[in-house]
Order: structure tokens, then C-alpha cells, then sequence
């Protein structure tokens, strides 16, 4: 089986470096198609590619048109059975490709296949995989939470594939034909959750998305610092999580994620200030980037922060650099599900 590596790049050319050179470390023995995508960062990506990874095909987009959308520009070059979806800030270790190709060619209802990420200290990723949103697990969502369903779902113990709701878009792979017939990513979103957005459309496909413990993948900008607060950031992950509600689920669902949103917020707010009152100085700054987090977010639910909506584009955007699927990649999924 063809194998294309399909990375988006924006401003990460030294990460990209060490990325490129995992993938030529670790995937020697394989039919391989690598394609990176420059979206519209100009950061000297190009060049280095043309001089130390020749065997990339590069794309350079003139603008910054979006995560999703400069994938769905990648998609176009891609030649392989199989693509594999991955950040410019990863770094894949011995095998783990192997394992996603195994993978995929074992689970015949399979439609997307993460893998398990670490952070860059080693640790585990939490966004490895995920539960589809919904207001309330939006709302409610915490890295407590989260270490807590990690232990109970049993896949911190288990080297086996799994069917799971989700995995992050930092490592995905699928058939080409699978990407090309539910039509690539949605155009809708800038950033933050298209991710999301794909695993659901697989998933109503008829497809199931797995995680592949076994293959190991560092994700150097999956962590996040607890003193270091990017309003933009904290905005975009709400704003796309809207789109997502309302495109997938209707209008009456998207406000009541943002209700939900302002009370968790409101609630939020109100534990971390008590607990930055009585916390030692060591802790306090933590403490107040927290609370500046959830006060943006308190903001945004009401309506007084936002992004340019001109940057969410369309529905009849959506896919525009893919192909429309043919009857022979439709039945290309159908007998997957066989």
C-alpha cells in the first residue's frame, strides 16, 4: 500500500525540520509520498525543504487559508491508498507508522487511526483521544476529567486497537478514498475542531475511528503551560466548538453550549478565586492565568469578545480542493465496511 504523509506548515520550520527527519528515520522501508503545505507563512520552509528533503513535493499557498483548508490543498497532491495527516510539530517514533498501516488494513470498518501522542517531556497527550463535543462535556471539560476517564476507560493498559469517539487531528491516518468521499476537511473552520468535524462525518459514514495505543507519536505543541494564556487561542477553541454545534447539531444546541459555557465560566471563576485568596505565592500565578482564561471565555459567551466572521467561510466553500466522490471511491468505503 501507497503511503502519502500529507503536513501542514505555518510558521513551525524548525519543528518541521525535526518532523521530516523522524519520517525519513523511521519510514525507509515504505511506498512513501511526502507533501507539505505552506500556509502562507513564508517562514523559509520552502527553501529548506528544497535543500534537505528533496523527496517532499511543496505547496505553497499565498495566504494563510486555514488548517483545514490547507489540507484539503495537500489532498490534491496526494497520490497514496492511504494518507497520513500530521502536524509539522510531531516528531513519529520507531514503528508507529508501521502500527497505523497495520492498523488500517486489519480493521476493515476502520476510517480514521490515531495514534497515542506524548508530550515533548515523554508524558501523556490528553487530547489523544476524545469524546465527540456536546455542550455539557464542553462545559464541563478539565484535565481532571480527563486523567480520570484516561484510567477508567482502560487505554492507558492496553497495547490493542481501539474504537473510540475521536483522536486529535496532530496524527490521523485514513484511506484516501474515505477523506475524498466524505469531502476532506469543512471549510467552515479557521482552526480548532475540524478535527472533530472529520471524525463525525466518518463516523456517519458508517466508519469506525481507532486508536492505536502502540504507535507512538511526540506532540511538541499538544501541551499547555499554566502561566502562559493566548487570548486568541482561548477564543478560536469556542468560536470553532460553535460552528461545530451548530453545522453538526442546530442552532438551539449551539446556544445552549454557549450558556452552558458562561455558567461553567461564572463557576469556574468563582473556585479559583477562593483558592487563589488562601494559595501560596508559588501557586498564585498559575492560579491567575487560570482565572484570566475563564474570564475571555466568560466574555465570549456574552458576546463581548469574538473573531472576524469573514475568516469562517461558506458552506458551498466546503471541500473546494476536493474532488466530488466518484461511484468508485464510494464503493471503495462501502466494502471497507464489509
Amino acid at each position: 500500500m501507497k503511503l502519502s504523509i500529507l503536513i501542514v506548515n505555518w510558521n513551525s520550520l524548525e519543528y518541521l525540520r525535526k518532523c521530516l527527519a523522524s519520517i525519513r528515520a523511521t519510514c525507509a522501508n515504505l511506498d512513501l509520498q511526502l507533501v507539505v503545505v505552506d500556509g502562507g507563512s513564508f517562514d523559509g520552509c520552502g527553501e529548506m525543504v528544497a535543500r534537505d528533503f528533496p523527496e517532499v513535493e511543496f505547496v505553497q499557498s499565498a495566504d494563510n487559508i486555514g488548517f483545514g483548508r490547507s489540507n484539503n490543498l495537500g489532498f490534491t497532491k496526494v497520490k497514496g491508498d492511504a494518507v497520513l495527516l500530521l502536524n509539522p510539530d510531531t516528531e513519529l517514533q520507531d514503528g508507529a507508522v508501521q502500527i497505523l498501516l497495520r492498523t488500517l488494513l486489519e480493521q476493515k470498518d476502520s476510517g480514521i487511526i490515531g495514534a497515542r501522542l506524548l508530550n515533548s517531556d515523554r508524558s501523556l497527550q490528553l487530547s489523544s483521544v476524545h469524546h465527540l463535543p456536546t455542550p455539557l462535556n464542553s462545559a464541563l471539560d478539565s484535565d481532571w476529567l480527563r486523567r480520570r476517564w484516561w484510567t477508567e476507560s482502560g487505554l492507558c493498559d492496553t497495547m490493542n486497537a481501539s474504537v473510540v469517539e475521536a483522536v486529535s487531528g496532530a496524527c490521523m491516518m485514513m484511506r484516501a478514498e474515505v477523506f475524498r468521499q466524505v469531502g476532506g476537511f469543512s471549510s467552515r473552520y479557521f482552526m480548532y475542531a475540524e478535527d472533530m468535524d472529520l471524525c463525525l462525518k466518518v463516523t456517519r459514514a458508517g466508519l469506525k475511528i481507532y486508536f492505536a495505543p502502540g504507535a507512538v507519536v511526540l506532540h511538541h505543541g499538544g501541551g499547555s503551560s499554566g502561566t502562559q494564556i493566548s487570548k486568541f487561542s482561548t477564543v478560536m477553541i469556542r468560536e470553532a466548538l460553535y460552528v461545530y454545534m451548530r453545522q453538526n447539531h442546530g442552532f438551539s444546541t449551539a446556544l445552549l453550549y454557549k450558556l452552558l459555557m458562561a455558567l461553567s465560566a461564572l463557576v469556574r471563576l468563582s473556585i479559583l478565586g477562593l483558592a487563589w485568596l488562601v494559595s501560596k505565592d508559588e501557586t498564585r500565578l498559575a492560579k491567575a492565568a487560570s482565572m484570566l482564561k475563564w474570564w475571555i471565555v466568560l466574555r465570549w459567551s456574552v458576546g463581548k469578545e469574538g473573531w472576524a466572521k469573514g475568516h469562517f467561510l461558506p458552506e458551498p466553500e466546503i471541500s473546494s480542493c476536493i474532488e466530488m466522490p466518484s461511484e468508485q471511491s464510494k464503493k471503495v468505503v462501502s466494502d471497507a465496511v464489509i
